[in-house]
């Protein structure tokens, strides 16, 4: 079984005064994907740039950290030696940290944050490009005869059920229409959101919460982290969960088990 974690740890050194390598060793995924971790390597501490799983074997660690200080960012922790790890390839986004793609072997495992679209879609262009630019990386990998999870917190609930309050959100960036819309082409040209498929009445699951207003402790939350998969590999999907017990980030960690080739 290959198990796949994702968090958005909103700010990986925050993250880690709360526990984060203490759920590491508990969880032992074999690939970690992280977002938001606001943090260039040469500023973590050493143990956090070599952990380790719940038996003492290390991590491989990725880093893509944004040119801006204390912004936006990814990672991925791989127990196995990816055959290779790439960006995005567009510059733009790249720049801000936003993907690190890992070819495992017949899988290829994306961790990547979604612009968030901001009040009034301020950042809505900026957002909708990289929706396009990850949509075709994607593709890509498919045409080439791949399969991949695209891992992370996209910055969008896909349909009323994936938020608490839809009607109220309804001109809130993360449920804008534009941003809808891209997940329904997404998932309609054949990429899986697996949590859904494998729980597709179930409400109240969110994964992320504001900070502002006790959300999380009345969970009127969001549900806008994700593990998406190829057509091809949805025969493999065992489980799909979010933990939303786990604390440490206004977000929570996301979980995927795939059955191996």
């Amino acid at each position: 079984m290959l198990r796949i974690a994702s968090w958005n740890v909103n700010g990986i050194r925050s993250a880690h005064s709360k526990g984060l390598l203490d759920w590491i060793a508990s969880e032992s995924p074999d690939v970690i994907c992280l977002q938001e971790t606001k943090a260039q390597p040469d500023q973590l501490p050493k143990e956090l740039l070599n952990p380790v799983d719940g038996r003492g074997r290390p991590y491989k660690v990725f880093w893509a950290s944004a040119r801006k200080k204390g912004y936006s960012g990814v990672a991925l922790l791989s127990r196995s030696e990816p055959r290779s790890v790439s960006f995005l390839g567009v510059r733009e986004f790249d720049e801000e940290g936003r993907v690190l793609a890992a070819d495992l072997g017949g899988i290829t495992v994306i961790s990547a944050y979604f612009p968030n679209s901001q009040d009034g879609g301020a950042r809505l262009g900026y957002k909708l490009g990289f929706c396009a630019a990850i949509r075709e990386f994607c593709d890509g990998i498919v045409n080439r005869g791949g399969h991949l999870v695209l891992s992370g917190d996209y910055n969008i609930a896909h349909t009323p059920i994936d938020l608490a309050r839809p009607k109220e959100n309804e001109e809130n960036p993360g449920y804008l229409p534009e941003e809808r819309a891209w997940m329904d082409e997404f998932t309609g040209a054949g990429y899986i959101d697996t949590f859904r498929a494998l729980h597709p009445g179930e409400p109240g699951q969110y994964s992320w919460w504001s900070y502002r207003t006790r959300a999380r402790e009345h969970n009127v939350g969001w549900r806008i982290d994700y593990h998406c998969v190829d057509p091809g590999l949805r025969a493999r999907v065992r489980s799909a969960s979010i933990r939303s017990e786990i604390l440490g980030s206004d977000h929570c960690p996301v979980m995927l088990e795939l059955e191996e080739a």
